[in-house]
């Protein structure tokens, strides 16, 4: 691969490097690498819009899929969302109050309001808990394969004067073969495309190619992420011996499970059966709102400055001039695969999020419709946010 070209000491904004993009994928903490991986793919999304134009890459419209992320895999947020929710339901509410009435009976001190509050906050963390994992597995996954190729191509390839065969070539022999989940050929189709059109003067068919590239890389992004995305639209399936377990722990925090009043306990619980049972109809009665509640969260997607995306349901935008008709015939190949509805966005919402073909139909629509869209660029973050959240620490305020 050809000698790192990077850009004056005084560019803005910052490039992000291969090393940068390593480092965050090994960040432990989950809230601090998710805020670190949007970050670095703004800044990643600019730098490209610094070469290429303003128009919309894939980093563009992965800063903002990162960031609804993180409402997620910050499961705090999530949590009291969630319960806020469940509380207003008038079916639990019999279920809450056994619990209740049972835990009193057996010698726990809170009221019975704080008894209920509890079960509650079991239930939802349960799920919050699992949806924030495999988001946040995804989220990295995603991030330490195409962060990284991203910050390698800014590095040798994006800032040649002219084209260079030998430069995108070395680039793409990284990349394995195949298609994916597993192969890289899409990423490697992308790449090529992207390079190409930063020497492509005529403007349809270098808005043509830049948005055929973030197909591709959207295309291999969702097979690599079908797993995690299929794991968090699923979490509402609870274990109700998980629900017990926490609950006891907050009911009776002094009681040692492993003594002899401990065992006499669970002994006493398990010879009645009542409290399993009011635990497990609580769970049966809140696993479908709960997969709603947490579906609904999941699908859906905010654009600066104040736009909510509801990904279920038909885009309304129109597409730019540019992608009105399309001509390029690798372009039209793929959307005949991913567009079943070409040259419209009816029927483009996706009822089920978990379907990856109902996934990419609305993904290509959004990435068509949003292409010219300079809202995308806005900042992710504030500036006094980005200093907390690039030191290691959790940033007060709307995140």
């Amino acid at each position: 691969m050809s000698p790192v070209v990077s850009k004056t000491a005084n560019a803005e904004p910052p490039v992000p490097t291969v090393d940068e993009v390593s480092r965050i994928a090994e960040i432990t903490n989950p809230f601090i690498r998710n805020l670190q991986i949007t970050q670095c793919y703004s800044e990643l999304s600019a730098a490209i819009a610094a070469r290429t134009g303003p128009v919309a890459n894939w980093c563009t419209f992965a800063t903002w899929a990162s960031k609804q992320a993180g409402q997620t895999i910050r499961t705090e947020d999530l949590k009291r969302t969630l319960a806020a929710l469940l509380d207003k339901e008038p079916g639990l509410g019999e279920a809450l109050s056994l619990i209740a009435r049972l835990a009193k009976q057996l010698g726990a001190a809170q009221t019975a309001e704080q008894i209920r509050q509890s079960a509650l906050g079991s239930l939802v963390a349960a799920a919050a808990e699992r949806a924030g994992n495999a988001v946040s597995r995804g989220n990295k996954k995603v991030f330490e394969e195409i962060g990284r190729l991203f910050a390698s191509f800014l590095a040798h390839c994006i800032y040649d004067p002219v084209y260079n065969k030998a430069h995108i070539d070395a680039f793409c022999s990284q990349l394995k073969p195949g298609n994916p989940p597993d192969g890289q050929e899409y990423l490697r189709r992308a790449f090529t495309r992207y390079y190409a059109s930063l020497f492509e003067t005529d403007v349809k068919k270098k808005a043509e190619a830049q948005f055929l590239a973030n197909i591709e890389i959207g295309f291999h992004e969702q097979n690599r992420l079908q797993p995690e995305i299929f794991e968090s639209l699923n979490t509402a399936d609870i274990d109700p011996k998980w629900v017990k377990n926490n609950l006891l722990a907050i009911l009776f925090p002094n009681t040692r499970f492993n003594s002899s009043p401990g065992l006499f306990l669970i002994s006493f619980f398990r010879k009645t059966a009542i409290l399993d049972h009011a635990i497990e109809a609580l769970v049966q009665r809140a696993q479908h709102l709960l997969r709603k509640m947490l579906t609904g969260r999941l699908m859906s997607l905010t654009f600066p400055p104040d736009l909510r995306l509801q990904l279920g349901r038909d885009l309304l935008a129109a597409y730019p001039a540019s992608l009105l008709q399309v001509t390029n015939q690798d372009l039209l190949a793929l959307l005949a695969i991913v567009d079943p509805t070409r040259d419209s966005v009816l029927q483009s919402g996706a009822t089920d999020w978990a379907d990856l073909k109902e996934r990419m139909h609305y993904i290509t629509d959004l990435f068509r419709c949003y292409h010219e869209n300079a809202h995308l660029f806005n900042p992710a973050f504030s500036k006094e946010q980005v200093a907390l959240l690039k030191a290691g620490k959790l940033p007060p305020g709307r995140l």
